[in-house]
């Protein structure tokens, strides 16, 4: 389905039935809640039956109404608004326990991590990394969290670890600068994506770097200009961003890198441990 579907039902609208028109012209008003809205509860919302919610979107070239409202979900991951966040999530929660919702929603973004995740770009990524000469990452906004997070932790393991600033554009390229083809860049987006993070890595790929994007699918603008893709799903809950599953895939990603550095990481963390026990770095608690 190349079409965006807003576009489809607008050049189809004069072909459909009146209860179809009632769920076209609710898609077309509010596509931002139609998307989250399971066939049965839209067609309630319109006042049309389950079946003619599916009847629409087979009327429209889809695979069932899922096919037609991941193509939803899709069209508008880019494009909410932190206002309109908040007035989904809190259609979909309705009066759910919000708790469970939350916590069982990261749990199925996990498995559904899991489940989709390139294993071969997953190990082609670890190898570059260890290989590489340089390790840059990047990641701003909510995705700076995962990107300081991978940055403790790769510094730990290696010496060569840069995280590229980003509070000003020119901070990011000047960071950038002598990045080559020995050197990896990993950059960090989610929904809203960052267009810092884009350019970066536009960037670092024009440069001949290797490029990691740790990113949500291949509808985000890091896909196609990234040497390997690592796709983690994320959600939103209100205006915040689920980053449970993405981090979740970078402790995967540090355990893997770690397993090849092997013998160097066991010396680096005997040296380690001397320093945080000499200069009190823990508490030491007692039994």
């Amino acid at each position: 389905m190349n079409h965006d579907i807003l576009t489809l039902i607008q050049e189809n609208i004069h072909t459909f039935s009146k209860g179809q028109k009632r769920i076209a012209n609710f898609i077309l008003d509010s596509y931002d809640k139609a998307a989250f809205m399971t066939a049965s509860r839209l067609g309630k919302r319109v006042g049309v039956s389950e079946s003619t919610v599916v009847r629409f979107a087979a009327e429209l070239g889809y695979d069932g109404y899922p096919d037609m409202q991941k193509s939803l979900q899709k069209m508008i991951r880019n494009r909410l608004t932190s206002v309109q966040r908040i007035e989904v999530t809190n259609d979909r929660i309705g009066d759910q326990d919000l708790l469970s919702m939350v916590l069982q929603s990261d749990i199925e973004k996990i498995r559904m991590t899991l489940e989709e995740l390139d294993r071969d770009s997953f190990e082609h990524a670890v190898d570059a990394i260890v290989s590489a000469r340089k390790i840059y990452i990047i990641g701003v906004r909510s995705s700076a969290s995962i990107a300081t997070f991978l940055t403790f932790y790769f510094n730990l393991i290696f010496d060569n670890v840069v995280e590229v600033s980003a509070n000003t554009a020119s901070e990011v390229f000047e960071r950038l600068l002598r990045v080559g083809e020995e050197d990896v860049v990993i950059g960090v987006s989610f929904p809203r994506y960052s267009s810092r993070t884009v350019q970066a890595m536009s960037f670092a790929r024009d440069r001949g770097a290797t490029t990691v994007a740790i990113t949500d699918s291949e509808a985000s603008p890091l896909a196609p200009i990234c040497t390997y893709t690592l796709k983690a799903r994320s959600d939103m809950a209100s205006f915040v961003d689920s980053l449970v599953a993405p981090l979740s895939l970078v402790n995967a990603l540090l355990v893997a890198v770690s397993r090849k550095k092997n013998d160097d990481l066991a010396h680096t963390f005997q040296t380690l441990e001397g320093i945080w026990d000499e200069y009190g770095v823990y508490e030491k608690v007692q039994e």
